[in-house]
């Protein structure tokens, strides 16, 4: 049996680092099945990256752990081992491998796992979402809120049926769909389980993915890497940019109901938490620094433009598969560029 051996690299460490006050922050709003979640995905990236690179005697290498747990907080609380599982494998497989291991991907294989497990299994995906524990020690004493006594309670002071949970949405779902704005507060905290009424029946706002809920969290853990030079500043702040662009254009000057206002969009949904960690990927994101501008700009306003038109309430992970896509032409353009603009000015 060939011994697993592990490929050091401080870089993707910080990012570990950064990732752990997100994760304690979900097993805070969720319980203990997000830890769960999490093993699970970082055993199955493993094992499916030890085994490739066992075929060509190469070592794992650390950014699997980032994959995995980038890739674990962007699943819901209640998602299936299975289908944890699945993803992981599938990340790692056809994420990274099929293009010969790590620095050769073009996709970030956190997103191409997401994006596979959300087409091929909607109904678990998006059918359970649940609200968040609130209190000390909130799901630090419960493995998830299906199981737990809080629900009960919950569901008795909210003076709702169990069936009534069924219809639980998350703030993008709640505005689209029954055009409930949840509290800015409670989007920047994370407390997000009120209950709400909209076409005289009572529905339960409820959290989403397990990383993307407080962004107060995500917001601090992006300084530590910002501060530590671990992210690169122009894909975080242009993604914002991009996002913040077409939202006032489309929301105050277009007057389009559907968009809605600046803070709603900088805080609900997975935007903050795809500007800290996903596009800041450096493998798949360009090299050059006018690209990376142009690059985390267009997958802003990428994510304003699903989240208004796709059926998609979020169409963060569609969002960065395109800009994936363009990333190695954005490099050849923006050099071409320069290029001929030096040339012109030596003639």
């Amino acid at each position: 049996m060939i011994k697993p051996e592990f490929l050091k690299q401080k870089v993707m460490l910080k990012v570990v680092y950064a990732l752990i006050p997100v994760a304690l922050t979900g097993i805070y709003f969720f319980g203990w099945r997000v830890a769960a979640i999490l093993l699970v995905s970082t055993a199955a990236a493993v094992i499916t990256e030890w085994i490739m690179t066992s075929n060509r005697k190469g070592k794992i290498s650390q950014a699997c752990f980032v994959t995995s747990i980038l890739y674990g907080l962007s699943l819901p609380p209640t998602t299936p081992f299975w289908i944890v599982a699945t993803g992981a494998v599938i990340a790692i497989l056809f994420g990274k491998e099929v293009f010969g291991g790590f620095g050769k991907n073009i996709f970030n294989p956190a997103i191409v796992g997401r994006a596979f497990v959300y087409v091929a299994f909607p109904v678990e995906l998006t059918s359970k979402f649940v609200p968040v524990f609130s209190g000390f020690p909130g799901g630090f004493k419960e493995w998830s809120f299906e199981t737990s006594a809080y629900a009960a309670t919950f569901i008795e002071k909210s003076g709702l049926a169990a069936a009534d949970m069924i219809t639980a949405a998350t703030p993008m779902w709640s505005r689209r769909d029954f055009a409930f704005t949840a509290e800015t507060l409670d989007l920047f905290t994370g407390a997000l389980g009120q209950v709400f009424t909209s076409g005289g029946h009572s529905r339960v706002l409820s959290a989403g993915s397990i990383g993307e809920v407080s962004a107060l969290v995500i917001i601090l853990s992006g300084i530590y890497l910002l501060w530590t030079k671990t992210a690169q500043w122009r894909l975080t702040a242009s993604t914002i940019a991009g996002a913040l662009f077409l939202s006032i254009l489309l929301h105050y000057v277009f007057k389009i109901d559907a968009v809605p206002a600046v803070d709603f969009t900088l805080f609900s949904g997975a935007l903050l938490f795809a500007a800290v960690f996903m596009v800041t990927d450096p493998i798949s994101a360009p090299k050059n620094q006018t690209s990376q501008i142009i690059y985390g700009f267009f997958i802003g306003m990428l994510i304003v433009f699903f989240r208004y038109r796709s059926i998609f309430a979020g169409g963060v992970a569609f969002s960065i598969l395109f800009g994936n896509m363009v990333a190695p032409m954005l490099d050849r353009w923006v050099t071409a560029y320069k290029k001929s603009k030096t040339q012109k000015g030596e003639v």
